[in-house]
């Protein structure tokens, strides 16, 4: 096998050396088609080697600038030094033993921080906490345990959820999954008992109050209203002032569970632990997966306490709560806790003020929309109608210079970096977009 030489420190700005795809890169394409299943979606042929903060390698020597962070994930930044160390001094003394049957104290250590944090009614007593925990590996099995603990507490079966909603792909959660035909479509009959309603405006949930509860969906019969703060695959969509808050309202008034899916927007990246909080609302269960514990598989369903009450053996998981992954959790946490939000909350406006301009100069970029370093922009024809072959080229076109981008939405970009990007590399990634559209 073919070795390239691999630099202690990876520039911080994107270096190109060869064409796009490189010898080895078109190489590993080609192994990847023969033996792994066409329902990946791999929007340009990037193969990775290695990262370090905002930067990555591919296996021919090319260095990107990552405003991906592989989906949100890695929110510490690539290999952040203090999260290997965890990884590795907690991989040396244990690896793996079930937390369903046993116990280990990093899990248990990272339950109590994340349970202290939840965005619940704090108890009186100090030794009480206000949240329980049950880790995951993914987002999608956070949904899963959170419809089933929804159903199993109320005793009630329907659930609402949003048009656009993305909340996984496993047939629970694809059930509430809203946001693309492919998603859904020859997977039937899904879970039953689901209705969706548009996102984010007091115009759905007047029909939701006052055309289905009084006709085809009985609010007593209704577990959970099930939503993202911010909507992620849907587009990065901020709801409506007061649209959280009366959602909280009209889960109070007929003894609904409010399920928040926190597994994009939560985790710091919006400048706050839980993408929540910029609301002030308390729901009663919160999703979490994605930036938890910098790219280890890792999820948790946060509940408040008198919620869980399902038996041993009711719900569990063998890789959940994994101990490797927790010791990743803890070291994320503390790093998100020691600057990475308030430098995600900085970041954001600048990315945003950024694309402010880049909208001035370039009218079919829309106006920027989100919180934090959860960011996009929509791209648009000559006549404003969205625009999703532009928003494609471009994505494609910036692979091209060394920029990593993904869409969300119709015609989206969004932006969604690791929370370690420095101004420098807001203003590089601008730069590329605007060379990309003067072009």
């Amino acid at each position: 096998m073919l070795s390239i030489p691999i630099n202690l420190n990876l520039p911080r700005t994107p270096n190109l050396i060869t064409s796009l795809p490189g010898p080895r890169a078109q190489a590993i394409v080609q192994r990847d088609r023969a033996v792994t299943s066409p329902s990946y979606t791999r929007d340009y042929p990037l193969v990775v080697s290695r990262g370090q903060g905002c930067m990555v390698e591919d296996v021919d020597g090319n260095v990107f600038l990552d405003m991906t962070a592989g989906i949100a994930v890695t929110a510490t930044g690539h290999a952040h030094p203090e999260v290997v160390k965890a990884i590795q001094e907690q991989s040396a003394r244990l690896l793996h033993m079930s937390g369903t049957d046993f116990y280990y104290e990093p899990m248990v250590e990272l339950a109590e921080q994340l349970a202290i944090r939840a965005p619940f009614p704090h108890p009186q007593s100090n030794a009480v906490f206000p949240a329980k925990i049950f880790f995951t590996n993914s987002g999608a099995e956070s949904n899963e345990g959170a419809i089933k603990l929804a159903r199993y507490y109320t005793k009630r079966s329907l659930i609402v959820a949003f048009l656009g909603a993305f909340h996984g792909r496993t047939y629970g959660a694809m059930s509430l999954t809203g946001s693309k035909a492919v998603q859904r479509a020859n997977f039937g009959p899904l879970v039953p008992g689901v209705t969706h309603i548009p996102y984010g405006t007091h115009a759905s949930l007047d029909y939701l109050e006052q055309q289905l509860f009084t006709t085809i969906l009985p609010p007593q019969e209704v577990a959970a209203i099930v939503v993202e703060p911010i909507q992620g695959e849907g587009g990065y969509i901020v709801p409506e002032d007061g649209f959280l808050q009366r959602i909280r309202e009209i889960c109070d008034r007929h003894g609904i569970l409010m399920v928040v899916d926190e597994v994009q927007a939560g985790m710091g990246r919006t400048g706050r632990l839980f993408a929540i909080e910029h609301w002030g609302v308390m729901p009663d269960i919160i999703t979490t997966a994605k930036g938890i514990a910098s790219g280890m598989p890792l999820g948790a369903i946060l509940a408040r306490p008198e919620l869980m009450t399902w038996p041993p053996g009711s719900h569990a998981t063998t890789f959940g709560g994994n101990p490797v992954a927790c010791a990743a959790g803890i070291a994320t946490l503390r790093l998100l806790e020691s600057g990475l939000m308030s430098n995600a909350t900085q970041m954001g406006e600048l990315l945003q003020a950024s694309l402010t301009q880049l909208h001035q100069r370039f009218p079919r970029v829309s106006l920027p929309r989100g919180k934090g370093l959860m960011v996009a922009v929509d791209l648009l024809d000559e006549q404003g109608n969205l625009d999703h072959k532009l928003r494609d080229r471009i994505i494609q076109e910036a692979f091209l210079r060394g920029l990593l981008l993904l869409g969300c939405g119709k015609a989206a970009i969004r932006f969604c970096p690791p929370l370690v990007i420095d101004s420098d590399q807001i203003q590089i990634a601008l730069q590329i977009i605007s060379e990309i559209l003067s072009s």
